[in-house]
């Protein structure tokens, strides 16, 4: 019999998580029936809409997430053992699946390229990435975009696409070294919002003409600041609001409607899932070439150890990590 270890959410959170959230669980599994497949976890994701999906959890439920993991007991001959997929099975270490819900990586996928990439670059995090700039937003050659969190997992693939893309990029990150990667990447305009006098005044200064699309990890009063600033028929792809995500205090108010209104602003929330089928294995193919010719760099952010699960979630909420959080099991 194998045991699975599986971090569950013990109590909800208020304001910004800790260690008391959680609680390490071991349960036996079961024995295959056919067409089932015993998945052990590789390496595992976390990311910032886990903060706001843990709400819908139920004290007691394992937290959700996907892990690149390898199949070692199979009984489902579409997945035989030692292959390699993408699970969305949650914070554990091993794990049973009827195969409905695995994805392979794609078959182009070189040795040179780490498999853990398929959690972030070529994975959800690219997606994100990648539809939100080119189907919400519909960037053209040309034109400006402000990334914000723009050093993290999607903003620093969000500024790269845009450079491919023929735009000029402005992105905001939280330190001195995350501004420096941003440059490495190809970014026009980088800063770093902690430490600048005037939020308003960096964003006129890096593009005085204003911004034709607004990528926005962020939310909050940051955001506020950006709205205004929108050239007309401004597109705006909402992707995250991490600002906000442990805050207690009453959320501010939003941006000027007059900005919205007059300045004939666009604004859309997404959730990656909405791109299926042919559609999202072309985007994958296109982010995998674009990280085998050189044209797209990464940078994880690895934790070692399944144990340092929640400490890895809660130091990615806080802006620890250059580029995307993965933990090694």
């Amino acid at each position: 019999m194998v045991h699975a270890k599986s971090w569950t959410l013990k109590k909800h959170f208020e304001g910004s998580p800790t260690h008391s959230n959680f609680e390490l669980k071991t349960v036996e599994l079961p024995s295959l029936k056919n067409g089932e497949v015993l998945l052990e976890a590789l390496f595992l994701t976390v990311d910032p809409y886990m903060r706001v999906a843990a709400k819908r959890l139920k004290e007691g439920d394992m937290m959700m997430g996907q892990q690149v993991a390898r199949v070692v007991e199979s009984k489902n001959s579409a997945f035989p053992a030692g292959t390699v997929v993408v699970a969305s099975s949650g914070w554990t270490s091993h794990s049973i699946s009827d195969g409905k819900d695995l994805e392979k990586l794609p078959a182009e996928w070189p040795d040179t390229v780490p498999v853990s990439l398929a959690l972030g670059t070529i994975g959800m995090t690219g997606l994100t990435a990648y539809f939100g700039l080119l189907d919400i937003c519909g960037v053209k050659g040309g034109e400006t975009v402000m990334v914000n969190a723009a050093a993290g997992a999607v903003g620093s693939v969000v500024g790269q696409i845009a450079k491919l893309k023929g735009c000029k990029v402005v992105g905001a990150a939280g330190s001195d070294e995350k501004v420096a990667y941003l440059k490495k990447l190809g970014y026009d305009v980088a800063f770093n919002y902690k430490t600048i006098k005037s939020l308003e005044e960096t964003l006129k200064k890096a593009s005085p003409d204003g911004y034709d699309c607004y990528f926005d990890n962020v939310g909050g009063e940051f955001s506020n600041i950006v709205i205004p600033q929108m050239k007309k028929f401004g597109r705006i792809a909402i992707c995250g609001a991490i600002s906000t995500y442990n805050s207690t205090r009453p959320l501010p108010p939003g941006p000027p409607p007059e900005n919205i209104i007059y300045q004939q602003l666009r604004m859309e929330g997404f959730i990656v899932n909405r791109w299926q089928g042919d559609v999202r294995q072309k985007a994958l193919k296109d982010l995998l070439t674009w990280v085998i010719e050189g044209k797209i760099q990464y940078h994880e952010y690895i934790i070692e150890g399944f144990e340092n699960m929640p400490a890895a979630f809660m130091g990615m909420l806080k802006g620890d990590n250059l580029g995307k959080t993965i933990v090694k099991a």
